[in-house]
């Protein structure tokens, strides 16, 4: 049975606040826009099987020749005012896995400069989301550690009664890039002074810290001859700074308040809906860690800022979870087949492989006179142009030896809905067997081996209707909200080889996917990820227990044409 429902909303969130947690040109020759296409092909095919390809080539390959040093310093300095989203993925992975492949060491600095807008989860889930990212940091550290003696800094730099100590600001709307002096900079020392101390600035944590590139985002770049400016003047150590471009996914909105005005909307159940694109969603979705830096990688670094869609995104996923997940055999809706030509205690242990690739291994499901198929794999009324199972027709299962050809069916006079399809298999007393054009997954009822595993699968579409939902004609984002983004399986099926791929989670085997559970380690349960075959790539969802499965589809087989 399908439903289509919204989560509820799952209350207030936490309110206890706290500082320190322990489109290109078409004008050129059609040749020379192929060539470029097939480029960008190879480039972005490169990446997916170099996973260090954006350090060793382009925008920070160029930084680090810029500056070689024998210990990189970095820092990921993000405000602890919120959950972290798909966007920060970029610069986690620039600052930490450039400090990693030059062999160097990363800081977590929390800027803790706003106390209004902290909360402990904030920090506690940053920290996670880069553990999860498969980093972890040398050292935590806290801008607001450095107050004191940013502090005595600035009225040192103030007292020296210099002009050009007053901020230069760039140009407002309309005026470009061009810089001019703050109106303010004439103004008395005190009256300065006293500025810096209601400010608190912490524009000197990176020389505090040693780090050796700072890496930042586009719009700290007019930046950078202050801060620069400040250290010579200072006298203090200079990093050398140096801005790439944000990654914004469209299709969706990641800032803090308008994810707020969803929940308590009851739009969506928490941070971690999966259908939101926070770190903590994509993760109980179940999209992999590896797969966020692999789209990451594809993208590749440099100044400008890339928009990238949803889709786009997802086939990225789809890529990286093809070859590193195991294949199991799942009925969303299931309806009843019944071979009447075998016996009712018939029992055969059919062999099917876990992937194609041999070192995921094989599993054994009971095939019985009962099994169920997919809904939508049967037909009243056949057609020329249809090669699933219809009355007459004949299909193989897969992996069993003979097919099966469907002689009638139930109908429920109510509904209209069939009820069970009955059957005959097609084994044969002498000859050749019957062939079969097409094979379709199934799952069989089989209570010695308890077969099937019953789950409540939650397929998530996109939550929006347009690829810019903050262009929405009404004013307002919510008015673009899709009422369909979420559709519930409650009777779906599952092979009993699920067993043995919840015991060997995490798949793929990656760094921060695994959960302490007292003195044994267990997986967290998005990291139990398979394919149901034919039909998407699903992963466990934290909501699932010993008595109900619960599964979410991380992302279709193929895309959808309609996206």
């Amino acid at each position: 049975m399908e439903q289509e429902v919204t989560l509820p909303v799952r209350g207030k969130e936490a309110t206890k606040q706290s500082n320190k947690p322990k489109k290109a040109s078409t004008n050129q020759p059609k040749g020379e826009k192929a060539n470029k296409a097939n480029a960008k092909v190879a480039t972005a095919s490169k990446a997916e099987n170099d996973p260090n390809a954006m350090f060793k080539v382009g925008f920070l390959a160029d930084v680090y020749n810029e500056k070689p040093s024998e210990k990189v310093v970095t820092r990921f300095p993000p405000e602890p005012n919120g959950y972290l989203h798909i966007g920060h993925s970029k610069a986690i992975a620039v600052n930490f896995g450039f400090a990693r492949y030059r062999n160097g060491i990363c800081y977590l600095r929390y800027d803790d400069t706003n106390p209004a807008g902290e909360r402990e989860e904030y920090f506690l889930a940053i920290k996670e989301m880069i553990e999860w990212l498969g980093f972890e940091p040398v050292g935590i550290t806290y801008s607001s550690d450095n107050f004191d003696r940013l502090w005595e800094l600035a009225e040192i730099l103030i007292r020296k009664d210099e002009d050009e100590i007053q901020d230069q600001r760039g140009g407002g709307k309309g005026q470009g890039r061009k810089r001019y002096a703050c109106p303010h900079r004439n103004r008395p020392a005190e009256e300065s002074i006293n500025e810096f101390r209601a400010m608190r600035d912490d524009c000197l944590c990176d020389s505090f810290e040693g780090i050796t590139h700072s890496l930042c985002t586009t719009e700290f770049e007019l930046s950078r001859v202050s801060y620069e400016w400040l250290c010579d003047k200072l006298e203090v150590y200079k990093p050398m700074q140096r801005e790439y471009g944000r990654l914004n996914v469209t299709g969706t909105v990641l800032s803090k308040r308008k994810i707020i005005d969803l929940i308590e909307g009851g739009y969506v159940s928490g941070w971690d809906d999966p259908r939101l694109y926070t770190l903590i969603a994509l993760r109980r979705r179940g999209v992999p860690p590896g797969a966020i830096l692999s789209f990451v990688n594809e993208l590749g670094v440099t100044k400008a800022k890339t928009n990238i869609e949803t889709h786009k995104f997802e086939q990225s996923i789809r890529r990286y979870l093809e070859n590193t997940v195991p294949r199991l055999m799942m009925v969303l809706e299931p309806l009843k087949v019944v071979i009447d030509n075998l016996n009712d205690d018939f029992m055969d242990m059919v062999e099917l492989p876990f992937s194609k690739d041999p070192s995921f291994g094989v599993r054994k499901v009971p095939f019985t006179k009962t099994v169920f198929i997919e809904r939508s794999d049967f037909r009243e009324e056949d057609s020329k142009d249809y090669f699933r199972l219809a009355p007459g027709k004949t299909v193989g299962l897969m992996k069993v030896p003979f097919p099966i050809t469907a002689t009638s069916f139930d109908k429920d006079n109510d509904t209209g809905l069939i009820t069970c399809v009955h059957a005959k298999y097609e084994q044969p007393s002498d000859g050749p067997p019957k062939k079969a054009k097409t094979f379709i997954h199934w799952v069989s009822e089989c209570s010695t081996q308890g077969s099937p595993l019953r789950a409540e699968v939650r397929a998530f579409d996109p939550l929006f209707k347009s690829a810019d939902p903050l262009a929405h004609p009404s004013g307002s984002f919510l008015n673009d909200i899709n009422p369909k983004s979420l559709n519930v399986f409650t009777d779906a099926m599952i092979e009993i080889g699920f067993h043995e791929v919840r015991k060997r989670a995490p798949w793929p085997a990656e760094a921060g996917e695994k959960a302490q559970d007292g003195a044994k380690d267990t997986a967290r349960p998005e990291s139990v990820r398979f394919q149901g075959m034919r039909v998407a790539y699903f992963a466990m969802d934290k909501e699932a227990s010993e008595d109900k499965l619960v599964f979410n589809r991380i992302v279709t087989l193929k895309e959808d044409v309609g996206k």
